[in-house]
């Protein structure tokens, strides 16, 4: 099964386009089930993806269930069987695909956290000097607030992208697809003082060349963003954030300043509209919070939603 599992990585990365953080989720994932299988048939010398029954993977759910794996964890590894066994139908190396059957298990609705304005503008400023990584940090912080990007778009910006007088910057999203979206002066401002601060030896202004690089000069990768933001907001009250909070608290502030939907979407790179509506609820969840907190009778409202919930 080993090679089967690495052709179908090779698969999702070259022809599928997908991130490196996918194929290396999928790829952790099948050879967990793989381990499992190796242990429940231990006679077999080599396992073959076209014997594995859908007893077998109802087996291996049992077993991460009674590991306590969270729900959300199950229903990935569910979603990455499912998508090998139908690479697997398409390279005619297996007929059925046993897991085509298998229930993902219903998932508890969790609204993303989103920082308050006051909140995001104090993270921006948190990297404070003129050294080279505080103003990177600036530079991408700002950057990631400012478009709405992931963290897998934000570094792979390079300086062609960026196009300066227009206050727009080029993104590749998810499966290659690609937008351009606004870009703020704020953020620009920041990417400027950036550039323009690195040492001669590191500021390649080759078009291809990337606009964030880590300390060695080479493209910044998205666990290193992931890192820096967590750094600067475990100073927020709330405690720290990840990268795609930025990205949820640019489409809810947007949506507070009157921002319709479909632009939102547009910005985001939604293919759906539907994924974009999750943060009217966001809104609307933050502007009871504030009416809760500031009406001097708000408890009603208080009242009225636990009524409306079913709840005394």
């Amino acid at each position: 099964m080993d090679d089967e599992i690495r052709a179908f990585m090779t698969f999702l990365e070259v022809e599928r386009h997908a991130s490196q953080e996918t194929v290396r989720s999928y790829g952790s994932d099948l050879r967990q089930f793989h381990a499992f299988m190796k242990v429940e048939q231990p006679k077999l010398p080599r396992l073959d993806p076209a014997t594995v029954k859908t007893e077998s993977l109802r087996a291996y759910l049992h077993w991460l269930d009674r590991k306590q794996e969270k729900g959300t964890s199950i229903a990935r590894k569910i979603a990455s069987l499912r998508s090998f066994y139908r690479y697997l139908q398409k390279e005619g190396l297996v007929g059925l695909n046993p897991a085509a059957t298998i229930r993902t298990p219903k998932q508890p609705k969790h609204l993303p956290r989103v920082l308050s304005k006051d909140d995001a503008a104090a993270l921006m400023d948190f990297p404070v000097g003129q050294t080279g990584s505080s103003l990177r940090d600036c530079a991408l912080l700002e950057t990631l607030y400012s478009t709405g990007a992931r963290v897998s778009e934000l570094v792979g910006i390079n300086l062609e992208d960026l196009r300066l007088s227009e206050g727009l910057v080029h993104l590749r999203g998810k499966g290659r697809k690609e937008r351009i979206v606004p870009v703020g002066a704020v953020a620009l401002k920041a990417i400027h003082n950036y550039r323009t601060a690195l040492k001669p030896v590191a500021r390649n202004q080759q078009p291809s060349a990337p606009v964030f690089l880590n300390l060695r000069g080479g493209r910044l990768t998205t666990r290193s963003v992931a890192r820096i933001v967590a750094s600067y907001s475990t100073r927020l009250s709330g405690g720290p954030v990840s990268p795609h909070t930025l990205r949820h608290s640019f489409a809810t502030h947007l949506l507070d300043e009157g921002a319709d939907l479909r632009s939102i979407q547009e910005m985001l790179g939604h293919v759906s509209l539907g994924t974009t509506q999750k943060y009217t609820h966001l809104a609307t969840d933050q502007l009871l919070a504030v009416y809760d907190k500031t009406h001097p009778r708000a408890g009603r409202a208080t009242n009225v939603r636990s009524i409306k919930d079913g709840k005394p």
